[in-house]
C-alpha cells in the first residue's frame, strides 16, 4: 500500500479510525471482488479519499456491510463499505490506474529487479492489466480514466523538460489534474454539481502535496543513486518544498470549507489533520536522514527524530517495513543469513505483521499484538480529535 494519509489509531478517536478502516477494507475487498486477489496489491491509502468524500456529501448514512474476519485485521471482523458502493468502485478504479502508472514509472526508471528485461516485461503486462481493470470499474460509475492515463503519460514528458530554474510545480501538474478529476467526480455521483469546482480545487492541492512529499521522501536516495528527482532537477531545496506544501495545505482547507459536506468529520480528520501530520512527518525525516539499517531484517531498529510532534510508529506509517525495536532473539548467521532474514522480512510485510520470525520480540505475542492493524509500537501520539464527543 502507498499514499501519504496513513492515520495512527492513537491519533484519532475510535469511531473515526474505524470509519477510515471501513473505507480502506472496502477498497481492498472491492478490488478483490471486481478483479481478483492480485488486484488488492494496488490498494492505495490515498485512493480511498474519494469514497470518503462521496460519503461526506450524503445526507443519509451509507449502508455498510459486516466483513468476515481478515488476517490483515488480526482476524477481526469489521463494518466496511460494500463493493457495490459507487465510492468504493471509484476508489478502486483510481487505485488501479495510478498503480499501473507507478509500475510503468518504475519500469522506465529500471528500478531494482526491473533492470532485467524479463521482469520489466512482466511488470508492463501487469500494469496493462491494472489499467484495463481500472477503466472497466470506472465505467460502472461514469468516470473516464482517460484523464488519469493522459496525466501519467504527460508526467514523463514534463520530467524531461525540468532543469534548474524551472518551477517544480511544473512537475506536479499531472498529479494535480488527475486528483482534481477524481475528487470532482464524487460531486457528480452525489448529485451536488455545485461541489465539483471546490472539490476539484481541493484535489489539485492534494495532488500537489502528495507529489512533493513523494519527492522529499525519495530525495536522499535519489541523490545517492544519481536518479531523477523533481526537486533535484529543478534545484528546489527542502525549505522551498515545505513552503509549497504548507501553502497547498492552506488552500486545501479553504477549498474544503467551500464544499457542501453534510458529514465532513472524517474528511476534516484525513484531508486536514492527517495531511498536516504527513507534511510534518516527511520533512522531519528528511531533515534527520540517519541510517535505519534496512537490510538487517524485519526487526531492524528505526531511528525517529525527537520533537513535539514525533512521527507515529504505527505500521500505517511504515507500509514497506516493520518499525520494531531490536529483538532479543538470535538471528541467523553465516552465508545464508541475508537470504533467511530477507525472506522473513518479506513474510512479515506480506502478512501485515501477522507472521513473526522466531527472533522477533512479537513472535510469542497474541494475534492483535502481532498484526500491524492492532498494534502501535511505542506510539506516544495522543488523540487530538476535537471533532466528536466520543471517548478518546
Amino acid at each position: 500500500m502507498f499514499g501519504i494519509v496513513r492515520p495512527c489509531k492513537h491519533r484519532m478517536c475510535g469511531k473515526l479510525h474505524a470509519a477510515w478502516l471501513g473505507h480502506l477494507c472496502g477498497l481492498c475487498l472491492t478490488l478483490r471482488d471486481e478483479h481478483g486477489h492480485r488486484a488488492r496489491l494496488t490498494t492505495n491509502y490515498d485512493g480511498l479519499l474519494v469514497s470518503v468524500l462521496l460519503e461526506a456529501q450524503h445526507t443519509t448514512p451509507v449502508g455498510y456491510r459486516r466483513a468476515a474476519p481478515c488476517a490483515l485485521r488480526g482476524f477481526r471482523s469489521a463494518d466496511v463499505l460494500p463493493s457495490t458502493d459507487p465510492g468504493a468502485r471509484l476508489a478502486a478504479a483510481v487505485s488501479l490506474v495510478l498503480a499501473a502508472g507507478k509500475t510503468r514509472d518504475h519500469v522506465g526508471d529500471r528500478d531494482g529487479a526491473l533492470r532485467v528485461p524479463a521482469f520489466a516485461a512482466v511488470a508492463d503486462r501487469l500494469a496493462d492489466g491494472w489499467a484495463g481493470a481500472g477503466a472497466r470499474t470506472a465505467g460502472k460509475v461514469g468516470f473516464d480514466t482517460g484523464v488519469l492515463v493522459e496525466a501519467v503519460a504527460r508526467q514523463a514528458t514534463l520530467e524531461r523538460e525540468l532543469r534548474p530554474g524551472v518551477p517544480v510545480l511544473t512537475a506536479t501538474e499531472p498529479a494535480e489534474t488527475a486528483v482534481a478529476a477524481a475528487f470532482a467526480h464524487t460531486a457528480v455521483l452525489a448529485g451536488l454539481p455545485g461541489n465539483a469546482d471546490p472539490l476539484a480545487e481541493a484535489g489539485r492541492y492534494f495532488g500537489r502535496i502528495a507529489h512533493l512529499l513523494d519527492a522529499v521522501e525519495d530525495h536522499a536516495d535519489d541523490v545517492a543513486r544519481d536518479a531523477f528527482n523533481p526537486l533535484r532537477a529543478t534545484g528546489t531545496d527542502l525549505a522551498e518544498a515545505r513552503r509549497l506544501c504548507e501553502d497547498a495545505h492552506h488552500g486545501l482547507r479553504l477549498a474544503l470549507a467551500d464544499a457542501v459536506l453534510p458529514n465532513r468529520t472524517l474528511v476534516q480528520a484525513l484531508l486536514v489533520r492527517e495531511v498536516g501530520h504527513a507534511i510534518e512527518r516527511t520533512f522531519a525525516l528528511a531533515a534527520d536522514p540517519r541510517p535505519t539499517a534496512p537490510t538487517a531484517g524485519p526487526d531492524a531498529p528505526v531511528v525517529r527524530p525527537a520533537g513535539p510532534d514525533q512521527p507515529s510508529h504505527h505500521p500505517a506509517d511504515h507500509p514497506t517495513g516493520h518499525p520494531a525495536e531490536p529483538a532479543p532473539g538470535r538471528r541467523p548467521e553465516g552465508c545464508s543469513a541475508p537470504l533467511v532474514t530477507g525472506g522473513a522480512c518479506a513474510l512479515v510485510t506480506c502478512t501485515c505483521g501477522l507472521w513473526q520470525p522466531s527472533w522477533s520480540k512479537h513472535h510469542n505475542s497474541g494475534c492483535s499484538d502481532r498484526c500491524w492493524c492492532g498494534r502501535c509500537d511505542g506510539c506516544n501520539c495522543n488523540c487530538d480529535c476535537d471533532c466528536c464527543g466520543c471517548d478518546c
